[in-house]
C-alpha cells in the first residue's frame, strides 16, 4: 500500500478538528477515501477479487450443478444454479476478510500506521475508514456477482425489497467478517501471512454449511454444527429473501428464522472482533 505522507491524506481532518463521535466519523471518512482512491489507481485489485467468486459460479454450475441433489426438487443445473447462488454470494462477502487482513498487516509493516498517529485524529478511524472502504468494494463485487448469476439462469422470485434486505445482510455479514480480518492483520507480522491467516479458517466454515450441498447430507454429528454456523443463517435467510429454498426448510430454530439469526451473528462478531481489533490496535501503536 502506497506510504504517501498522512498529512495529504487526511487533509480537512488536520486542519478542521472536531471532537468526539463526530471526529471518528469524519476522520474514518476520509481514510476510507484514501484507501477507495487507492482502488481506483489500482485496479488489478478489483479486477483479481472479481475473478474468483465467477470462476465458482461457472465451476458449481456447469460441473457440479447436475450431479447434487437437492431435497424436493429433480437434479438439473438450473435448479442447483437457484440453491447455489446465495452461498455463492456469503462466501464472496466473508472471503473479503483475506484482502482486508493484508491491507492493514502491510500498512503495519510499512510504518504507514505510525505517522497517522503523528495526527490529531482518533485511533479507531484508520481502523473504521479501512473496514468501510473494504465494504464499499465487496457492495461492488456482489453487484458483478449479481449481473453474473442472472446470466447464466439465477433470478429471484419475493420482489426488489426482499432482495435488497438479502443483499444487506450479505454486506452487513462481510462487514463484520471485515473486523476479523483487522485483528488478523495487526496480530501477524506480514502481508503474506495475514493473507494465508485470513484463509485457512474461511474454508472450513463456508463448507460446512448449507452453502453448496444439502446439510442433510453430511454426518448426523456434523449437522448439529452447520445449522448452527453464522455462515449457513445467513445463506438460509438470502435464500428465504429471494425465494431461492427448495423444498421444506430443515434444521430446526436456526434455520426457521434464519433472518433474524443471521442478524443477531453479524453484530456480535461485529461487537466482539470490533472491540477486540481496537483494542489490538491501541496496544500496537501505544
Amino acid at each position: 500500500m502506497t506510504t504517501a505522507n498522512p498529512q495529504q491524506a487526511i487533509g480537512t481532518a488536520v486542519a478542521h478538528p472536531k471532537h468526539g463521535l463526530a471526529a471518528m466519523l469524519h476522520d474514518s471518512w476520509v481514510v476510507a477515501k484514501r484507501n477507495l482512491r487507492r482502488m481506483t489507481r489500482i485496479p488489478e485489485i478489483v479486477v483479481f477479487g472479481l475473478m474468483q467468486p465467477v470462476m465458482f459460479v461457472l465451476l458449481f454450475t456447469y460441473v457440479m450443478g447436475g450431479a447434487i441433489q437437492i431435497p424436493g426438487a429433480e437434479a438439473s443445473t438450473d435448479t442447483y444454479t437457484q440453491f447455489l447462488m446465495a452461498g455463492i454470494f456469503a462466501q464472496t462477502v466473508t472471503f473479503a476478510v483475506a484482502g482486508a487482513s493484508a491491507g492493514i498487516a502491510e500498512d503495519m509493516t510499512k510504518g504507514l500506521v505510525d505517522r497517522f498517529r503523528s495526527l490529531p485524529m482518533a485511533r479507531s478511524a484508520v481502523l473504521v475508514g479501512r473496514t468501510l472502504a473494504d465494504l464499499v468494494q465487496t457492495a461492488f463485487t456482489l453487484l458483478v456477482l449479481a449481473i453474473v448469476a442472472a446470466i447464466v439462469g439465477w433470478r429471484f422470485h419475493e420482489g426488489f425489497p426482499k432482495a435488497l434486505g438479502a443483499f444487506a445482510l450479505l454486506l452487513l455479514l462481510g462487514y463484520a467478517f471485515s473486523w476479523i480480518g483487522a485483528l488478523i492483520g495487526l496480530s501477524v507480522r506480514s502481508p503474506e501471512a495475514a493473507t494465508s491467516a485470513g484463509l485457512i479458517w474461511l474454508f472450513p466454515l463456508t463448507f460446512v454449511s448449507n452453502a453448496f450441498v444439502p446439510i442433510s447430507s453430511m454426518p448426523g454429528w456434523l449437522q448439529g454444527i452447520a445449522y448452527w454456523n453464522p455462515f449457513s443463517a445467513t445463506v438460509q435467510a438470502c435464500r428465504d429473501l429471494f425465494g431461492n429454498q427448495l423444498g421444506p426448510v430443515q434444521g430446526g430454530w436456526p434455520m426457521e428464522n434464519a433472518v433474524l439469526v443471521s442478524v443477531l451473528w453479524s453484530l456480535v462478531i461485529l461487537a466482539l472482533f470490533g472491540w477486540l481489533s481496537v483494542r489490538k490496535y491501541r496496544s500496537a501503536v501505544g
